[in-house]
């Protein structure tokens, strides 16, 4: 009986440091720029990111943090909308393939559109993880795993410091508001 409960507990543990662990390849964790090997369309230095995010924001977006399980703002968010780039404003997911993975963190099994996003390799605390990146600005917003629900079969687990919510009838907008 011990050993299954060590063995269980050594693997809830696992399960939430592959959310919670900053990866050491980030954009931002590379250097003090968005990124020294990949360009964005939207470039601004780390001063001005500063003034434009909040610390929270800052942190998990340029800095590749993580908030914890079950206490982001849209962890357990069900309205209907559209999830924006908290950096750049940029839709990146729709609440209808937004679903509860149990992980306490958003969960979408697709992408608002091709293109949205970049996933890139996080080999970061000995794991082999996918690191979801914005392709507008090059942000860092979460992780995606391959254990979603059909028919895409994936869990982009997001952040909820890295977007922002906005039900469908908001206008639209190519930035965010100076917070």
């Amino acid at each position: 009986m011990k050993p299954t409960l060590i063995s269980i507990t050594l693997g809830a543990t696992l399960f939430v440091a592959g959310c919670d662990a900053a990866p050491t390849n980030s954009p931002a964790a590379m250097n003090n720029s968005t990124n020294s090997t990949m360009k964005f369309p939207l470039q601004r230095t780390e001063a001005e990111w500063r003034k434009i995010l909040t610390p929270d924001q800052y942190h998990v977006l340029r800095e590749a943090g993580t908030e914890r399980a079950f206490t982001g703002k849209y962890w357990n968010t069900k309205e209907p909308g559209i999830y924006r780039c908290a950096a750049c404003g940029e839709i990146l997911f729709k609440s209808n393939d937004k679903f509860d993975s149990g992980c306490g963190w958003p969960s979408f099994s697709e992408i608002a559109a091709q293109g949205k996003v970049i996933a890139r390799e996080d080999n970061s605390l000995g794991m082999h993880r996918m690191e979801v990146l914005c392709a507008n600005c090059g942000s860092h917003l979460g992780h995606v795993f391959d254990d979603g629900p059909a028919p895409t079969g994936l869990r982009y687990c997001i952040n909820s410091a890295s977007i922002d919510f906005a039900d469908t009838n908001s206008p639209a907008t190519n930035a965010p508001e100076k917070k």
